[in-house]
């Protein structure tokens, strides 16, 4: 269901939510002061060990590709660890490191090798893209109707409020497709497709960002499927399998733990009307209810990226993430004195409602019907189903300074 106005929806007057948005941001200042060595071992300690694990599956794809062939299982197994290995060091270094450091949660330790303005993460999209769709695009507008590219990621209609279209009749076979080349889907996410087909994007902008793809796309394949192959000699094609292995697991996980942040039963949307004149308050209110987490074990959360935490992170994108387990005891406890909506749920619960979404929207509403509690919507939608167009940075309101150090200029000048 999509809101036009948080204070009436949550029924909290306007000094309500001023006080909620002063208490955070008091919550904010005590987390940034007590920033310390810890913290910093905590990042140090990940990057070591993401790049053992994948220093020990590149070596173990070696070793199975020179061990003796009569040894086939030692050559199956030590392929199959190497596989294994590289797909978990793969999502450490997109979740837990490469999209936490590129919000900026580490720069207030001023190494440049751990800095959000240097970070290049092991993906198919350049890290300057993904700063502006998602740091800068996603995390100021979450969840805003026509504003936020991220509901549906220009190829599933993921709100009633969207217009439907007889091409939302494959949206299963979309959510497969994206799950599986998740990568690369991302890689074009900035590049908005929607306004490329409708002759809206500057030929320039969209010439400079396709030729970033192409080099990091280049780049990507020539290490995994080139390089360490060619390295393997006669077993090449084993090791290219095995590094393929380790992509697709890697694209599945991050899937699953994104699509299970916004898009589960509770995990709102909303109008443009919203944003219209929004309070920094009304900004943290919003990110509360757009955002849905989920329950786990600590090495389930660091896998995750923390995203298991995800309203957390909304709320303070830029803080370090290891504090979020102690941040949410106090933003749960807010939700619970202010009456608001604290969403979260297992994890296959959470994807398996944002799964039955997927499927149920690729249904006209005159199907499906509008507003059922059975579909998980407390209140029925507007009636009107509006097609909204997505807005260029233009027509966006200026960027919250905690969302990153994304600017076009920059990125222009470094093209």
């Amino acid at each position: 269901m999509a809101i036009a106005d948080v204070k009436e929806y949550t029924h909290l007057s306007a000094e309500q939510v001023e006080e909620l948005g002063a208490r955070l941001d008091e919550l904010r200042a005590r987390v940034e002061a007590s920033r310390d060595a810890d913290d910093a071992a905590y990042i140090h300690r990940l990057i070591k060990t993401q790049r053992g694990l994948a220093l020990a599956g590149r070596v173990a794809m070696l070793a199975g590709a020179y061990a003796p062939k009569r040894h086939r299982r030692l050559r199956t197994g030590a392929t199959a660890t190497g596989a294994a290995l590289l797909g978990l060091a793969k999502i450490l270094e997109n979740m837990e490191i490469g999209h936490n450091v590129m919000h900026g949660q580490w720069d207030w330790m001023n190494d440049p090798e751990i800095h959000s303005s240097t970070w290049e993460w092991d993906t198919a999209q350049p890290a300057e893209q993904w700063k502006h769709s998602h740091n800068y695009v996603h995390h100021q507008f979450t969840n805003v109707l026509g504003y936020d590219n991220d509901i549906g990621y220009g190829i599933l209609r993921m709100a009633r409020e969207q217009k439907w279209h007889p091409a939302n009749l494959g949206q299963p076979v979309y959510n497969s497709l994206l799950a599986l080349l998740f990568e690369w889907g991302v890689a074009l996410h900035d590049l908005d497709v929607e306004r490329i087909r409708k002759l809206e994007k500057d030929p320039q902008e969209m010439k400079r960002q396709l030729k970033q793809i192409f080099r990091k796309g280049r780049n990507q394949i020539l290490k995994d499927y080139i390089v360490y192959p060619a390295l393997s000699g006669p077993a090449w094609r084993t090791t290219l399998k095995a590094n393929a292995a380790a992509n697709l697991t890697r694209n599945l996980w991050s899937y699953v733990i994104i699509f299970c942040g916004h898009f589960p039963d509770g995990a709102l949307h909303f109008t443009e009307e919203q944003i219209e004149d929004e309070t920094r308050a009304e900004w943290y209110l919003r990110q509360m209810l757009g955002a849905a987490n989920f329950d786990g074990s600590r090495t389930l959360h660091i896998l995750s990226g923390s995203l298991g935490y995800q309203i957390e992170h909304h709320l303070f994108p830029d803080l370090p993430s290891n504090r979020y387990p102690e941040i949410a005891v106090e933003v749960r406890a807010l939700c619970e004195e202010y009456g608001i909506p604290y969403t979260i749920g297992p994890l296959w619960k959470q994807y398996g409602q944002a799964l039955r979404t997927i499927t149920l929207l690729s249904l006209p509403n005159s199907v499906t019907g509008h507003g059922s509690e059975k579909y998980g919507e407390i209140t029925p939608p507007t009636a009107e189903v509006a097609d909204r167009g997505r807005k260029s940075d233009s027509e966006r309101p200026s960027r919250r300074s905690e969302l990153g150090g994304w600017s076009r200029a920059g990125a222009s000048a470094r093209a």
